[in-house]
């Protein structure tokens, strides 16, 4: 229900006001609750809002680090978007530091032999979805990165260094998962990339069936994987 406070929030960005909003029911993870409760296109909306940092972790190590980055900023306000359902807390002895958060987005688990062929990237929940794509693209042989980025604007005030380090133009292979609309992904993905998203309202039933239903799922990451290389010319093995 963040549409009915807008106009404070886009008064705080324009008079840069260290406000913090925690939103709760960031997608359609709590189903039961059917369309009326499940934001679709709230995140595409609240990141057009200049001045606004909006930051969506994936896990509570993520929200640690975004709290504490949020904290520092006391030129803007942010507005911290969690989802309601449970979310796997990550290991971080197998994935990289939560600490990346910081920058906006990082390279959560790079590819087995550290040259990617395919680039996942996504938020909040979907981070999840990602993981279960990238070792199934592995297990056939596919090198693919996951990019954990819960803040875009954060990411944006990075360097062109740290930028393409995480992604690399060289790999143009990619994939974007959040339940929402896809509107503002199309720049990280680029021309040959796919998005994995809701284009539309939600339904009410349990949050796997919805995501099961609206193909939000690892296998539908895959096939989005492969589609994208298609469109690249490229094979399993590369070029």
């Amino acid at each position: 229900f963040s549409d009915y406070m807008r106009g404070a929030v886009r008064l705080a960005a324009l008079m840069k006001l260290p406000v913090t909003y925690v939103w709760t029911h960031d997608s359609i993870g709590l189903g039961e609750d059917g369309p009326t409760h499940q934001p679709v296109e709230h995140l595409a909306s609240l990141r057009a809002i200049p001045g606004l940092d909006v930051v969506r972790p994936a896990d509570a190590n993520e929200t640690v680090v975004a709290w504490r980055t949020i904290l520092e900023h006391n030129d803007r306000p942010a507005g911290l978007c969690l989802t309601r359902q449970n979310v796997p807390t990550v290991d971080r002895t197998e994935f990289n530091s939560a600490e990346g958060t910081a920058r906006g987005a990082y390279v959560l688990r790079d590819a087995a032999n550290g040259q990617p062929e395919v680039l996942l990237v996504g938020t909040g929940s979907e981070v999840q979805i990602c993981i279960a794509a990238q070792e199934a693209l592995e297990a056939k042989g596919i090198a693919t990165r996951v990019v954990s980025m819960p803040c875009v604007e954060w990411f944006r005030a990075q360097d062109e260094a740290y930028q393409s380090a995480v992604f690399p133009p060289s790999v143009r292979a990619r994939v974007s998962v959040e339940a929402a609309v896809s509107q503002g992904w199309h720049e990280w993905v680029g021309d040959a990339g796919e998005c994995v998203a809701l284009e539309h309202f939600g339904a009410s039933a349990p949050f796997s069936v919805l995501y099961e239903q609206f193909g939000l799922t690892a296998e539908r990451v895959v096939s989005a994987a492969h589609a994208s290389m298609s469109t690249l010319g490229m094979t399993s093995s590369g070029n």
